[in-house]
């Protein structure tokens, strides 16, 4: 329902009392405000009791208050400029305490990913990931560093991976020319969500690949072309992305891939240290400290 939110207010907005219409008023043009205040705060911003507020979330069809506020906050994802949410960033956490709210607001994250993480969901994109013949990885603005990341350890654990070069739309299909459908194409994108992902998606899916999303929404639009989409919260605490729950998410998703593929993976590093102690690519032992 979030995405037709305002306009079920405006239709609704001749029925509303007074105070109710304070309320709707604000939200329409304030919304990004009041998705993060709470009912008491929204009701003496605009001169209501928090009673009528509560009135006014279940009058527009929700359960209660808290839901209308999920409603307003998956309202926000996406259609929020920079700008905008540096004005959410200072209403949310002013200038004390900065360190602490952002970690539990990333507390927070974790906390409804695990609650809301589909585990049939998980287990087929791992089955999926083995079974591939090759491995397409993609990953758009702060979307990238997850992106490389995951390709840093399947390159450990598979033969052939691509981390796409998304520097532009004709780049990236020219690096999926020979897509097939032996292959997974794995997507990982949050609002704002990148376009170019989504094509990219798209042309995996008409190739016949599987299609795994790693996004923050089931209503996200990469789920259209997806065959198994993992949820992780990637829920707005500043005009900064929160990319510790999907972080934590793609850590689970590489170590559940590693133990059913421990035997193999164990060989490799054994190379690699080998590798690593050969050309010293890690320091040994305490550093050198120069005498005063």
């Amino acid at each position: 329902m979030s995405r037709n939110l305002l306009s079920t207010i405006e239709a609704a907005f001749p029925t509303f009392s007074k105070g109710q219409k304070l309320i709707a008023n604000y939200i329409l043009e304030h919304y990004d405000k009041a998705a993060f205040m709470t009912a008491a705060r929204l009701g003496k911003t605009v001169g209501v009791s928090e009673s009528t507020v509560v009135r006014f979330a279940t009058e527009i069809g929700y359960e209660g208050y808290p839901e209308l506020q999920k409603a307003l906050q998956e309202l926000i994802r996406n259609r929020l400029t920079s700008v905008q949410r540096m004005g959410v960033t200072n209403e949310r956490l002013g200038e004390s305490n900065v360190l602490q709210k952002v970690l539990q607001a990333d507390r927070e994250s974790l906390r409804r990913t695990m609650e809301q993480i589909d585990n049939s969901a998980f287990d087929q994109a791992v089955q999926a990931i083995i079974a591939a013949r090759k491995i397409y990885i993609i990953g758009v603005r702060s979307a990238a560093a997850l992106a490389s990341f995951l390709n840093y350890y399947f390159t450990h654990i598979f033969e052939d991976v691509r981390n796409l070069d998304t520097g532009s739309t004709s780049v990236i299909f020219e690096q999926m020319l020979r897509i097939r459908p032996e292959d997974v194409f794995i997507a990982i994108t949050f609002s704002r969500y990148s376009s170019r992902t989504y094509k990219a998606a798209a042309y995996a899916k008409q190739n016949g690949a599987k299609v795994i999303a790693i996004t923050d929404s089931l209503t996200a639009p990469i789920c259209k072309v997806a065959d198994h989409v993992l949820v992780a919260r990637s829920d707005m605490a500043s005009f900064v992305d929160s990319l510790v729950a999907p972080l934590s998410l793609i850590n689970a998703l590489i170590v559940a891939i590693g133990l059913q593929k421990k035997d193999e993976i164990a060989q490799v590093y054994t190379r690699l240290e080998t590798i690593w102690d050969e050309y010293h690519v890690y320091e040994k032992g305490e550093p050198d400290v120069p005498t005063p």
